[in-house]
C-alpha cells in the first residue's frame, strides 16, 4: 500500500489483505536501519484475525521516500500524519526498538488517538556505543555487524530458526546493508539523544504491554522496565534466551504475545 505524508511516498505492507480504516487498526513500527519486513509474520496474523494492519517503512527506510527524520519526537509526530494520511483518528501502535520510541512519542504526545500500545525491546536510556555509532557514520559495514553480533542472543547465533534453512543472523545482516547510506547513523542517533521517553510514558493513556527479551544486550531488560514503569497499568512479558531481534528469533511467541494483548485490548472480531 502507498499513500504520501506531506507530498512524499510512504509505504506500509498490509499483512495480505486490503487495509480499511476502522477501531481494529494496527500500526507497526520497525527498529533502526530495518523496513516493514521484520514484521511480515505478526502482520499476516493480524490482517487474518480482522485487524487492518500498515506495518510501516519509516522515511528513508524501504520504499519510502526520504530523507530519514532526526529524533523521536519527528518520528512521533510522523506516525500522528500517518494516521491522518490513513483516514485514522485512533490506532494501535507496535514498535521495536527505535520503532518503539516513536511508538511511544506519539502515545504521549496524542493520548488519545492511541488505542492500544506494543513497546518491543524498549529502553530508557536507549544507549548506543560510540564503536556502533562512529562505524555507522561512516557507513562502515561493521556497523551492520556489530548490530547483528549485539543483537541476537547466543542461541540464536547458534541456529534454532523456527523456519527450517533460515539464517537468523544472516538475514539480519542482509535487510541492513539494503538500507540508505546515512539512514543508519541518524536513527542510532535519534534513539540515543532521545531524553523524552519516560515524560511521554507518563501521558499514555491506553492499555499497553511491554515485550522484552532476557538476552537483549542492546536494549536491556532493566532499562525496558524502567519505561514499562513509568506507564500506568502497563504489563511486561520477558522472553527466555531471548536476544534484541525478537520477532525473528522468536516470531511465535512474539506473535502470540501480541495477540493476546491487541485482542485483549480491542476485542475479537
Amino acid at each position: 500500500m502507498e499513500f504520501a505524508i506531506a507530498g512524499k511516498q510512504v509505504f506500509a505492507a498490509t499483512g495480505g489483505r486490503a487495509f480499511a480504516p476502522g477501531p481494529r487498526a494496527l500500526l507497526f513500527v520497525h527498529g533502526a536501519g530495518l523496513d516493514h519486513t521484520v514484521w511480515m509474520l505478526p502482520a499476516r496474523y493480524f490482517a487474518n484475525h480482522g485487524f487492518s494492519v500498515a506495518a510501516l517503512d519509516l522515511p528513508g527506510h524501504g520504499r519510502s521516500a526520504g530523507p530519514a527524520l532526526a529524533t523521536v519526537e519527528a518520528l512521533g509526530a510522523w506516525l500522528l500524519a500517518a494516521m491522518d494520511a490513513l483516514g485514522l483518528a485512533r490506532a494501535a501502535l507496535c514498535g521495536h526498538s527505535t520503532g518503539s520510541l516513536a511508538a511511544l512519542a506519539a502515545a504521549g504526545a496524542a493520548p488519545a488517538r492511541v488505542a492500544a500500545l506494543a513497546l518491543l525491546a524498549t529502553a530508557h536510556p536507549m544507549a548506543v556505543s560510540d564503536e556502533l555509532l562512529n562505524a555507522a557514520a561512516a557507513d562502515d559495514h561493521r556497523a551492520f555487524e556489530l548490530i547483528v553480533g549485539w543483537g541476537h542472543s547466543r542461541q540464536a547465533h547458534l541456529g534454532r530458526s523456527t523456519a527450517p534453512g533460515m539464517w537468523m543472523a544472516g538475514g539480519s545482516l542482509r535487510l541492513l546493508e539494503r538500507s540508505v547510506p546515512g539512514v543508519l547513523r541518524t536513527d542510532l542517533a535519534a534513539a540515543k539523544t532521545y531524553g523524552g521517553a519516560l515524560a511521554a510514558a507518563a501521558q499514555v493513556a491506553c492499555p499497553t504491554f511491554v515485550l522484552l527479551g532476557d538476552s537483549d544486550r542492546m536494549t536491556p531488560p532493566a532499562r525496558g522496565r524502567a519505561v514499562a514503569d513509568a506507564i500506568a497499568g502497563s504489563s511486561t512479558v520477558v522472553l527466555k534466551d531471548c536476544g534484541h531481534m525478537m520477532v525473528a528469533e522468536q516470531p511465535d511467541q512474539v506473535t502470540a504475545a501480541l495477540a493476546r494483548h491487541f485482542i485483549g485490548a480491542l476485542g475479537d472480531k
